[in-house]
């Protein structure tokens, strides 16, 4: 197995609050999120990223203004951390037109091209054709852009990941593919879809640069993302960055989980849980925690009461945006 990159603490404590307050935002309101989807508030499937929160916030931080992002199936912790507000993200999910993608996504199909997040895929894998041709794109034009492709360990056996990486890499677009490996492909662990244990082997078929972090430490991704960014950026070609992570919940809101044990469970969410290894490095006070709390609760509940006040849309604008 490669061996994991670790570098140093650098960044201010003030910083690191910063990032604190962002996967303390992302949690609390896919928390609130889950509860008003078990409440009937919501349909559909719903798929929350507890546990994987410091991906989203490492990788997201590093960009600049002018890059772009295709996200996934799970795909709030990205639209958050690129900067989206929680009423838009809310309001989509409620389904008004006040949401992101004026309540047409939902949950997996979040848009937000003024930030830099250009679509967020329900099919495995999907986004990185997109990211790809946005990289080639960049390159072409000659921008100093980088176009990024957040995915799961299961859409490394997809088709669109190795064609997408063989492409990326002959061609030396700016691209960076950031594997959120939590080991399972929905419920299928690595040890039954997966021909190798280091995913970044994966990269090195197509003579591709790759990068292996510890997905739970927000600042080590920050870190490895900024390199990886700096590569594409500098002209040296695509990146596979490998965050090693732990899903605290099941692949979706009522995923009965009989895959896993629950040692293994209880085991991750004890040790594993990204929020708690950077409170605990930062001692935070009691009443400084308290208020980063009461400030996240109230953002978050406005976002439920701003998406219960929004527009529900007519039913002839389901007919708009259909081109086939």
């Amino acid at each position: 197995m490669a061996k994991v990159e670790q570098k140093g603490h650098t960044l201010s404590r003030e910083r690191l609050v910063d990032f604190l307050r962002e996967l303390l935002l992302i949690r609390r309101f896919e928390e609130k999120v889950e509860e008003r989807f078990r409440a009937g508030d919501l349909s559909g499937f719903l798929h929350v990223s507890l546990g994987q929160e410091a991906i989203a916030v490492g990788v997201c931080r590093a960009l600049d203004g002018s890059d772009v992002v295709a996200s996934t199936h799970r795909a709030h912790a990205h639209a958050l951390a690129l900067g989206m507000h929680p009423n838009e993200l809310m309001a989509e999910l409620y389904g008004k037109v006040e949401g992101c993608s004026r309540g047409y996504g939902g949950s997996m199909h979040l848009y937000d091209v003024a930030r830099g997040l250009i679509g967020s895929n329900a099919v495995v894998g999907g986004g990185l054709p997109s990211i790809t041709g946005s990289a080639l794109a960049f390159k072409l034009r000659g921008e100093p852009r980088v176009a990024v492709a957040f995915l799961g360990d299961g859409a490394t056996n997809i088709g669109t990941f190795h064609e997408s990486l063989n492409l990326a890499q002959l061609w030396g677009v700016p691209a960076v593919f950031v594997c959120e490996n939590n080991g399972y492909a929905e419920s299928t662990p690595a040890w039954q879809q997966l021909p190798i244990t280091d995913l970044a082997k994966r990269a090195v078929a197509f003579g591709m640069h790759s990068i292996t972090v510890d997905g739970q430490d927000v600042e080590a991704v920050y870190h490895a993302a900024q390199r990886a960014m700096k590569h594409a950026r500098d002209g040296k070609g695509p990146v596979f960055l490998l965050a090693n992570t732990h899903r605290l919940t099941g692949h979706y809101v009522g995923d009965p989980q009989v895959y896993r044990s629950r040692e293994e469970l209880r085991e991750a969410r004890e040790t594993q849980d990204p929020l708690e290894k950077l409170r605990a490095r930062l001692e935070l006070p009691g009443e400084e925690w308290d208020e980063l709390e009461h400030e996240v609760a109230v953002l978050v509940q406005a976002s439920v009461d701003f998406a219960l006040n929004g527009t529900d849309p007519r039913p002839e604008d389901a007919l708009e945006n259909v081109y086939a």
